[in-house]
């Protein structure tokens, strides 16, 4: 959407890098990030006897898995999305503080 936007196709070979800071929007990867945590704070503010929260005490040990590498649970993404940007868990109670730690803003 964004090389349309400029006008660039495939072909002029234009990098993803530049047409985000051209147009100025943030990292995919930050954004994505933003979105995780946004919701890990919805779920951990419900009450513990909330249908969503109940998830959370399910467990799936007994579940074969397939060969090769497990895939990466969603529980382990955001606990390396609570490190790279050194968050910690109990934070979420403060919804304005939280709301404005994980902001990612767009470079204008």
């Amino acid at each position: 959407m964004l090389r349309w936007m400029c006008g660039y196709t495939r072909k002029d070979r234009m990098r993803n890098e530049y047409i985000r800071k051209k147009v100025g929007v943030a990292p995919i990867e930050d954004k994505l990030r933003e979105s995780r945590l946004r919701w890990f704070g919805h779920l951990n503010r419900r009450p513990i006897e909330a249908p969503v929260r109940k998830i959370e005490l399910l467990d799936f040990a007994h579940v074969q898995r397939g060969r090769g590498r497990p895939k990466k649970t969603w529980q382990e993404t955001i606990r390396s999305d609570l490190s790279y940007l050194n968050l910690d868990k109990n934070l979420v109670t403060d919804r304005a503080q939280w709301k404005q730690r994980i902001h990612v803003a767009d470079p204008t």
